[in-house]
């Protein structure tokens, strides 16, 4: 099959050029495509703050308080850098989490800016959604144009995957206004993706420079998720498919290496050992706490994808697609879509439980393990819509009427049910009603929580900026004992019904007037509440 004009563009045809060659052209000819190409970056720079725009909004929507463990444990990491003791408690038990240094300075640097309060934490947080949906649309854009770019971010921002994210409420994941790697790494790589498709457009220095601002972006993409690393083993590919030169590779090789190399220098000085972030990523994993067949680790995606919620379909609709349109069109575009997808997927479905189902690295039954493949699934589809649509007849009414009706039916139904499949989120306003409270009880010298609360709500007893605004003790206990401690029952103690995910406080244990417990405080959403213990029976 003949290859389509837009193919023959990313295949590696300069933008302003005709030919597929870097044939030499007139100084007319070249200076008059510059004001077309200032025109596309200008449309491209600012859609890309309207999407920016859309995903800072959505989280603000949301306001996921700041959670606990993996998030808390960075934000620590990234308080206490560079004096951050990766042999004690918390760090020597995520010590995975907190040497990922993409995740962990950048916070450092949010902290200096905003203090180490709720503002600082949302705002990384929005960072990495902003690089997430973002390079999104840049990528997909690329490969396919900004109708079919916006439509992806769109996807994504009102998807339960990046929506039902408060464990407060009811939550499948932990994504939108979370402070985790997933959302910024596979962010980070779809943009240098991008790089990698818009270079393959250009010649000469135009080329050089967008092939390491690339690199630059691949290659931080793993300080921030380490096992984005099984995706730059088909660079080579990549560039083959978009005809780029074999030499090239060394280009986008190199800011890669210097970075990785920085990290060495950094972990070295920081930790004593240049390897100390592989070492903890490769040491994360053992014995899963979850069930955890062969069978069921090879169907790792299609678990992520449909056990936790019914419009997951989008994504293996789209990998289909992909599959489909490929098989029909023979583009190259698609081809690289499904490199990158299985580039990702056989390692991370190996790891799962394929090889040893008693010694689990990645757990890909989780979705957030699949956001770096998300964005090339939607450019799967949408392209090979896009691409199938343009193989009809123009003189057809199905091309030019029934298609976008279609399509504008199928987005409205997808909108609705994404919308309306978000439960009445709690937001933060508990937490918010309790820090207030807490600045007019300054008398409470005590507060016993599980250590899960507890961890949150140390950013509530200060105010959005870090400064105190309550000055107690937090005493927090591990919610899996099998019943509350002694020493939790000596003060107040807070107190939540677990949604979500999450397992009870003591096995369902909760606080009960018949017992002796009296109810201090309850917010109105009736989230938390803050019961005073009965007096303590003597001991034994």
């Amino acid at each position: 099959m003949a290859q389509t004009t837009s193919d023959q563009a990313v295949a590696g045809a300069p933008e302003t050029g005709a030919g597929p060659g870097p044939a030499r052209r007139p100084l007319g000819a070249v200076l008059g495509a510059v004001p077309g190409r200032v025109r596309r970056t200008r449309r491209v720079v600012w859609l890309s703050l309207l999407v920016a725009v859309a995903a800072v909004t959505a989280q603000f929507v949301l306001m996921t308080p700041p959670l606990y463990f993996d998030s808390y444990y960075v934000w620590l990491a990234a308080r206490d850098w560079p004096d951050v003791p990766l042999t004690q408690w918390p760090f020597d038990e995520v010590p995975h989490q907190v040497t990922r240094i993409g995740l962990v300075l950048p916070a450092r640097l949010v902290q200096e800016i905003l203090g180490d309060g709720q503002a600082a934490y949302f705002t990384i947080a929005a960072l990495g959604g902003c690089a997430f949906f973002v390079g999104t649309y840049l990528v997909v854009r690329s490969l396919f144009g900004d109708v079919a770019g916006l439509l992806s971010a769109g996807v994504l921002i009102v998807h339960p995957f990046f929506t039902m994210t408060n464990p407060f409420g009811h939550e499948i994941t932990w994504s939108t206004g979370v402070m985790l790697p997933d959302m910024p790494g596979a962010g980070l790589f779809a943009i240098g993706m991008a790089g990698l498709v818009v270079a393959s457009r250009r010649t000469g220095r135009a080329q050089t420079r967008m092939l390491l601002a690339a690199g630059t972006f691949l290659g931080a993409s793993f300080l921030v998720r380490e096992f984005l690393a099984f995706l730059f083993l088909p660079i080579p590919v990549y560039l083959a498919l978009l005809r780029v030169p074999w030499r090239r590779n060394v280009t986008v090789g190199a800011p890669m290496l210097a970075i990785l190399l920085a990290s060495f220098v950094h972990n070295q000085l920081v930790w004593g050992s240049p390897l100390a972030g592989l070492m903890s990523a490769a040491e994360h994993g053992g014995q899963s706490r979850d069930y955890v067949t062969r069978e069921l680790a090879a169907r790792s995606f299609l678990r992520a994808m449909h056990d936790w919620n019914p419009l997951g379909l989008v994504f293996t609709a789209a990998l289909g697609l992909t599959i489909a349109g490929w098989a029909v069109t023979r583009d190259r575009r698609l081809a690289l879509v499904l490199v990158w997808f299985l580039a990702l997927a056989v390692p991370l479905t190996l790891f799962s439980g394929v090889l040893d189902p008693n010694d689990i690295s990645l757990r890909a039954w989780l979705q957030r393990y699949w956001f770096a493949v998300l964005p090339a699934l939607l450019a799967g589809g949408f392209g090979s819509l896009t691409l199938m649509v343009r193989m009809l007849p123009s003189r057809l009414r199905l091309r030019t009427l029934v298609v976008p009706v279609v399509a504008v039916a199928l987005g409205a139904t997808y909108v609705t049910a994404a919308v309306r499949a978000v439960p009445d989120l709690p937001r933060d306003t508990a937490w918010r009603q309790f820090r207030g409270y807490l600045a007019g009880h300054r008398d409470i010298t005590l507060i016993c929580a599980d250590r899960r609360l507890a961890q949150t709500l140390t950013f509530y007893t200060r105010d959005v900026w870090g400064d105190p605004v309550w000055r107690g003790e937090i005493r927090d206990f591990p919610h899996y004992l099998g019943q509350v401690p002694r020493d939790a029952t000596e003060g107040p103690m807070l107190y939540t019904r677990w949604r979500g995910m999450e397992s009870q406080i003591g096995g369902g244990w909760r606080p009960s007037p018949a017992q002796g417990w009296r109810l201090m405080w309850r917010s109105s959403d009736g989230v938390l509440q803050l019961w005073n213990p009965p007096p303590l029976p003597p001991e034994d």
